[in-house]
């Protein structure tokens, strides 16, 4: 199966519709599966008065309330029926969390396929219920969790109805960007083992190698934040791609996919014509008369592979030869 890669949009358009386009475009050229916006209300997501995260704060105006800086960033409905339009036209999946409960009822109206639940959602017991109660496919973000609070997510969302085959848990860490001594990424497949679920990993590291690990290790999808060019104002910028980064990403990780191949181990179709080249067969080391008993002395062991194999020495040593041979002769 294909990984699924989500370019993480996000916020990242700065309430423009021209520059969210713009990403849609760089996310369908660099070949992802989907491009991910945020759908919220600032009045049902966050208080007047409550504090940016540091990160906010280091990436957007300090003296700004956290309110202040996602109502700006709000996209309206007229604005997601343009964009998951333009998505069609672009021939890539349109996706978005929904930040609220409203904002479930929005994408649910709209006919998303597939809801991507942020990392701060997954103790929201009423949001899970009701994301469960749609019976759609589900990406769990696990950013600032435990084993323990994925498995109390998990219980909500299928206790409703929506079956684990169409969940996949994302691993994370919420910071941005995220350093790499915390990225931990062998609790990916701990999530994968613990609830026998599909698993990927949403990533905040600056570059793509771990991404492109994670693959390798059996992620099934990858979420990765990108932009127009980072040094714009905004709060996620600074950790995101920027298009050509992406779009390298992207390639890496369908080379990978190719590569990891099957559990099977046998000569590959390319390789098979190099076996008679680069393996060897017993030869005659010296002139060799018919009826001479062949030994160390008068054999040993050399290129071309067609001949007779040296995993058989010791059945050929001791054997006499049954006709004449000359130096570097197959035997």
């Amino acid at each position: 199966m294909s990984v699924f890669i989500i370019a993480e949009a996000g916020v990242n358009h700065n309430g423009s519709v021209d520059l969210a386009k713009k990403l849609i475009d760089v996310a369908s050229d660099a070949g992802a599966d989907a491009v991910k916006f945020q759908t919220f209300k600032a009045e049902n997501l966050v208080t007047k008065d409550a504090q940016k995260a540091e990160y906010q704060k280091r990436n957007s105006n300090k003296k700004e309330s956290q309110f202040d800086m996602i109502k700006k960033l709000e996209l309206d409905i007229e604005t997601h029926k343009n964009l998951i339009s333009y998505c069609q036209s672009k021939n890539i999946i349109f996706l978005s969390s929904p930040f609220d409960i409203e904002s479930i009822y929005t994408l649910n109206d709209l006919g998303l396929e597939i809801f991507k639940i942020p990392s701060g959602e997954i103790t929201n017991l009423p949001y899970l219920r009701q994301i469960g109660k749609l019976n759609k496919k589900v990406i769990l973000s696990t950013g600032m969790s435990d084993i323990k609070d994925i498995k109390n997510a998990l219980d909500v969302i299928t206790c409703e109805g929506t079956t684990k085959e169409n969940i996949t848990v994302l691993h994370a860490n919420t910071m941005y960007p995220t350093p790499m001594s915390d990225v931990n990424l062998k609790a990916m497949t701990t999530i994968g083992n613990t609830f026998d679920i599909a698993f990927g990993y949403s990533d905040h590291t600056m570059g793509i190698e771990v991404d492109i690990a994670a693959v390798a290790m059996g992620a099934n999808c990858i979420e990765k934040h990108f932009t127009l060019d980072r040094s714009m104002n905004g709060p996620d910028h600074k950790a995101s791609l920027e298009p050509d980064e992406l779009k390298s990403m992207v390639k890496a990780i369908r080379n990978i996919e190719k590569a990891l191949g099957s559990n099977i181990k046998k000569p590959s179709k390319s390789e098979k014509s190099n076996i008679k080249s680069a393996r060897k067969s017993i030869v005659a080391k010296t002139k060799i008369k018919q009826g001479d008993v062949l030994t160390e002395k008068n054999l040993t062991i050399k290129r071309p592979g067609n001949g007779i194999s040296p995993m058989r020495w010791d059945e050929i040593v001791g054997t006499k030869a049954t006709k004449n041979y000359l130096e570097d002769d197959l035997i």
